[in-house]
């Protein structure tokens, strides 16, 4: 039942995630002219750190990484970086492959991030949150 919780608030957490992410590289790209791809880094890095707000308080609120806040943020950052890898190759394909997308990059962005979601969920939960919180 925990499990099931919890994967349950982890796609919570990629929700808020995919709005931030989707958001920003739209935005960026729209409104800023940015290049998709370099705006998709930035929208990366803002959603990243969402997500990894979210799901330390709530998805694995009863885990702990062992690791002051700060620590925990950069273990979070280096560990979604392969999800990120997986989600940026889908992006980058899907624009490749669909020229229309490089005006709507949040479509790209959407597919990418739900393939990368079961990688981001294995990784956070089996490296960083593995261990139970100890009560005090």
């Amino acid at each position: 039942m925990r499990l099931r919780r919890e994967v349950g608030l982890f796609a919570v957490g990629g929700a808020i995630g995919l709005l931030v992410d989707a958001g920003t590289v739209q935005a960026l790209v729209a409104w800023g002219g940015w290049n998709p791809y370099l705006a998709r880094v930035l929208s990366f890095l803002l959603a990243a750190t969402a997500t990894w707000a979210w799901n330390r308080r709530h998805t694995f609120a009863h885990r702990a990484s062992g690791r002051s806040p700060a620590a925990e943020w950069l273990h979070w950052m280096a560990l979604m970086g392969l999800g990120a890898c997986v989600n940026y190759a889908i992006y980058a394909a899907l624009l490749l492959a669909f020229e229309p997308l490089e005006q709507w990059p949040a479509v790209a962005a959407a597919a990418g991030s739900a393939v990368a979601a079961l990688v981001n969920f294995s990784t956070a939960r089996g490296w960083l949150f593995r261990r139970p919180k100890r009560a005090i």
